[in-house]
């Protein structure tokens, strides 16, 4: 099978029919085979019914419902270890991503090679104080700590090498960086295209401030897991180190004062009055915590299971 289409969506009943024929019609033009999976991530309208009918219409489209809203990274996850396809393509159900962009995303990753190619909407018709500066920003920040130069990673409509998508793991809200996650996973060869952005044709953004304010979080997640995800000790162990030798400095420092009053034969003050020891103190105790987040750390890496983040009510 040539390409795999993965398409979660909440709440997209109205552009789910054009949105099909305009992929079929694509499909159907450059004789590709392929399959279209719609993610439904716990829609309340009558989306699962119009993916159900497309279902029974067309054997090339396949559909997952989840039981409720698990969040795109969850909805990505399902549809990413099922897909078939030689090439896999995300993209959005609102119709902002075009599907005419499916082909040259297509060569990229056959033809020049490329393990992900990721869009970019350099003109823009969301809001320009709403989203276009934050995602800017975030934008900005994302390239600078994971050093993955891409303008646009939020774009929903990307094209991965079938290896990729078996191989990256996208779990909680880290769909954002599924670019950086590639990248620490040894695919390297990441490109980028410009799309094409239509305005919203049906329904709302899902957009929201707090969707800005945990992109940001999980930005300084990504990063700390690419640099010491698989060695935690190294980051809390070199904290809890530094803590100690500041507490052994610190208390050495009390002993040579008390030594030196003691030798002049000059009034001294009780160690609990100098405030040298309770920075000793407070030091020892911060890392001796920080050694033991570090030991829980690599405990819990190698005892995880990977059960599953999501709930399914129904397949077709």
């Amino acid at each position: 099978m040539n390409i795999s289409v993965v398409i979660p969506l909440l709440n997209e009943q109205e552009s789910l029919p054009e949105l099909y024929n305009w992929i079929k019609k694509v499909m159907t033009t450059h004789n590709y085979s392929y399959e279209i999976w719609f993610i439904d991530d716990g829609s309340t309208d009558n989306s699962w019914d119009i993916i159900h009918n497309l279902s029974q219409q067309d054997t090339a489209v396949k559909g997952i419902r989840f039981l409720r809203n698990y969040g795109k990274s969850q909805a990505l996850h399902a549809g990413f270890a099922r897909t078939n396809g030689d090439v896999v393509i995300t993209m959005d159900a609102d119709l902002q991503d075009s599907p005419d962009e499916i082909p040259e995303l297509y060569n990229m990753i056959t033809q020049q090679g490329f393990d992900l190619v990721s869009g970019w909407k350099k003109k823009r018709y969301d809001s320009v104080i709403g989203k276009n500066l934050p995602s800017k920003l975030f934008n900005w920040a994302a390239r600078k700590t994971s050093g993955v130069v891409l303008h646009d990673f939020n774009c929903g409509l990307k094209a991965y090498n079938s290896k990729v998508v078996k191989n990256v793991e996208v779990s909680g809200e880290m769909h954002r960086y599924i670019p950086v996650l590639a990248k620490n996973a040894g695919f390297a060869n990441i490109g980028e295209k410009v799309v094409q952005h239509q305005a919203r044709k049906y329904g709302e953004s899902k957009f929201g401030m707090e969707r800005f304010i945990n992109g940001f979080l999980d930005l300084i997640t990504i990063w700390f897991l690419s640099k010491f995800g698989k060695r935690p000790m190294h980051l809390f162990g070199a904290l809890g180190v530094l803590m100690f030798i500041i507490g052994f400095i610190s208390a050495g420092f009390i002993g040579f004062l008390k030594l030196w009053k003691l030798y002049h034969q000059e009034p001294t003050i009780l160690v609990t009055d100098n405030p040298w020891f309770y920075i000793a103190l407070a030091t020892m105790i911060i890392g001796t915590q920080l050694f033991l987040a570090g030991f829980l750390g690599e405990i819990i890496l190698r005892t995880k299971n990977n059960e599953e983040r999501y709930k399914i009510e129904q397949e077709v």
